[in-house]
């Protein structure tokens, strides 16, 4: 008797929850809708890089270079912000600058070196997420990077001191077609 009324309990709330399942899903279904529409309009704007992001709540070049001058070297802090690709690496893609307020730009690089972004992105919005930090870049690292932009042997040979920068590693990155 216990065992019949037991599976007869459990019959019903499997039935009481398999409606409210259906009218859950009928619901979610119009959200589901609107949410693959806006990822479809995204989708439409940006090509990803990385990990998959989504562009709201993204700082703008500004705020992101107020969080930067509270930055003392060795910090860091999670961010997502968007603004202008001043320089792609010219030869894989491996790495860009963007365009911070007052003249200043932050390099990103990407995590683990795991994905590249295309070399002819340069002037196109992108959106990045990851960490922010202040670093000081050496004298080497400074003239692998103006060899990698192409710049010529006199502009390289005239670097001769390290220089602070205001450094990124990109997890994902948004980029507009």
């Amino acid at each position: 008797m216990k065992k019949t009324l037991l599976l007869a309990a459990s019959v019903m709330l499997m039935i009481g929850c398999q409606k409210n399942k259906e009218t859950k899903g009928e619901a979610d279904n119009v959200a589901i809708e609107t949410e693959e529409t806006d990822n479809i309009d995204l989708a439409e704007a940006y090509a990803t890089f990385g990990n998959e992001i989504i562009a709201e709540a993204a700082i703008d070049k500004n705020e992101m270079f107020d969080k930067y001058k509270s930055l003392k070297i060795g910090d860091t802090v999670s961010v997502k912000f968007r603004s202008k690709i001043n320089e792609v690496c010219q030869k894989k893609g491996c790495w860009m600058s963007m365009e911070l307020a007052e003249g200043e730009e932050s390099f990103v690089k990407f995590k683990d070196y795991a994905f590249f972004v295309p070399l002819n992105a340069g002037d196109q919005e992108a959106i990045v997420h990851g960490k922010a930090f202040v670093s000081e870049v050496s004298v080497a690292d400074l003239k692998h990077y103006a060899k990698d932009e192409g710049k010529s042997q006199e502009e390289i040979d005239k670097i001769v001191d390290p220089k602070v920068t205001y450094g990124f590693e990109a997890d994902g990155v948004l980029i507009t077609k």
